[in-house]
């Protein structure tokens, strides 16, 4: 049985992400029951994550603080600060803080487990630059799929 809980500001783990940045799990498979992840994301200027696929999780991105761009599909969106950007599963997406001071954005996927990927790789994915295997390896063991290069490369500003 799932139970009414709070998460205050700063409060959650944090761990790096593969792109140096950094998440906090905010509420993952446990505390939802299963029902959602919900990650809070704070990305450098012109950070992003690479092109990547769920195949089992959809995802919304709702901007904290900042202004974002996401890629989805063939669509390319933008958002800034209170405005969000869905992206469903099986469809290849990546999103970039297109500011140029660091962002903040909300992450929630249904059902739960991506918190999984992010602890996980905080283990296994210390070197620097990542190694793309060891990337492709952890996300195939999360139900996720890279499948392109993050959008400062495949699409520079």
């Amino acid at each position: 049985m799932t139970h009414p809980f709070a998460v205050q500001a700063g409060e959650g783990p944090t761990v790096a992400t593969p792109t140096g940045d950094q998440v906090t799990i905010k509420a993952g498979t446990k505390a939802t029951n299963g029902s959602m992840t919900v990650l809070e994301f704070t990305m450098g200027p012109k950070q992003g994550p690479a092109l990547h696929t769920h195949l089992r999780e959809d995802e919304l991105w709702y901007v904290i603080d900042g202004e974002f761009r996401f890629k989805a599909g063939d669509a390319m969106l933008q958002a800034s600060t209170g405005g969000f950007a869905f992206g469903p599963r099986g469809v290849p997406h990546c999103f970039q803080n297109i500011g140029e001071t660091p962002g903040r954005l909300l992450v929630i996927t249904t059902p739960s487990g991506l918190e999984r990927f992010f602890e996980q790789g905080a283990e296994v994915l210390v070197s620097e630059p990542v190694d793309p295997e060891a990337l492709a390896q952890l996300g195939h063991a999360n139900w996720l799929d890279f499948v392109g290069p993050p959008l400062q490369f495949s699409d520079p500003l």
